[in-house]
Order: structure tokens, then sequence, then C-alpha cells
């Protein structure tokens, strides 16, 4: 089902009129009927929005799970989301816990341990934005092309695509203000250079 479709029937379900929905999101009841009309597609701060309105996932809304609100999910997995996080530390031991995200079971691997990290600063603009959260897998090794969380000589972890090369990494950002970063093999060896885990999922904020 198309998102204006999804949009329609959560309102209906709902019982309220645009008019009401649109002045929730802080928009004209004109501007909220060319997103049902599917005439217009809102950014991501206004799906959020949409999402909180109606208390449903963003997948839903997207048309990407049947799952309404995956808190409703009896099994879900829930996974801290910290502040910060550096090479060397547990990541069960880091007591900056900020917040708490679930997971459908169904959708991630259960081999694997998961955390969420806040993202700081702008460098993986405009895909991912300050304040974001991005969901990790922890593993030591990734595929060259991945976004992962790197940490450079064991300081705070860093967000960013690795691209690998037969003679070093290059830590890879989003934002072309910032420079791409290279390190030779024996950098990675000697900082170190360490792979804390990949990103399998953005969760926005706003």
């Amino acid at each position: 089902m198309k998102f204006n479709s999804i949009l329609q029937n959560l309102r209906a379900d709902k019982g309220v009129s645009q008019q009401v929905v649109a002045d929730f999101l802080g928009v004209t009841k004109q501007a909220y009927s060319l997103y049902e009309l599917g005439k217009r597609n809102p950014d991501n701060e206004m799906l959020y929005k949409i999402s909180e309105y109606f208390d449903v996932s963003l997948d839903f809304l997207l048309g990407k799970s049947n799952i309404k609100n995956i808190s409703l999910l009896e099994n879900a997995i829930k996974i801290p989301v910290l502040g910060y996080v550096a090479a060397g530390i547990p990541i069960d031991a880091i007591e900056d816990i900020i917040d708490y995200e679930e997971l459908d079971p169904s959708e991630f691997d259960g081999n694997y341990n998961y955390f969420g990290l806040k993202i700081k600063g702008d460098s993986m603009m405009p895909r991912i934005h300050d304040g974001d959260v991005v969901i990790v897998r922890q593993q030591p090794d990734i595929e060259s092309g991945d976004v992962a969380i790197v940490c450079v000589n064991g300081d705070e972890a860093t967000c960013k695509q690795v691209k690998k090369h037969p003679e070093g990494i290059s830590l890879i950002p989003y934002n072309n203000s910032y420079e791409v970063k290279f390190y030779t093999n024996k950098e990675i060896e000697t900082l170190p250079i360490t792979i804390l885990g990949k990103v399998v999922e953005l969760r926005g904020k706003f």
C-alpha cells in the first residue's frame, strides 16, 4: 500500500479531520491534503511527526512493515542507546545510556548483539543528522563500503563509511565539507583503528 493510502486509513481509524492532523503537524489543511492525495511527499522531519501523531512506526507508515508499532511486540528486543562508545570498553559496561530502542527480532540476526548510538555532529549529513540514532550490530570487521562505528586511537567512536584498500582503509564522511581520512595498514595496527560494529539501521529524531 502506498504512503498516501496508509495515511488516509490511519486518519479514518483515528476519526479525525484533515484540519486536526494539520494543526498538530503545524501545516495548513491544504498542505496536508496533498500528502493524502499523493501529490506531495513529506520530508523526514514531517514523517516523524506524522508517525508520532498516529503512534505507528516509520516502516509501517511507509508500507515496509505490517506491524504498526514495534513496542506492541511481546518479544521485542530492547537495546540501550549510548551517548558515546570507545575502544576497549565493553558496550554493556558503558553507563552513559540516554535512551532505549526496541528491535523486531524477526528483522535482526539473533547471533549478534546490538546497541544504539546517538550521532554527534554533521559529518554524515544529509543522510544522518546530528541527534539521530543509528542501530549498530557489534562485529569486529565489515565489508568495504559499509557504514560503521570506528574508533581511532582508542578515542570516542565516529560513524563513517569505510572503504578498504590493499594499503589501508579510508573513513569517508557523507558531508563534502569534511575530508576523507586514510590510514595505512601499519596505522590500523599501531594507532589502532578499531571497528566496533556495522550500522544496520537509522532512526532519525526531531
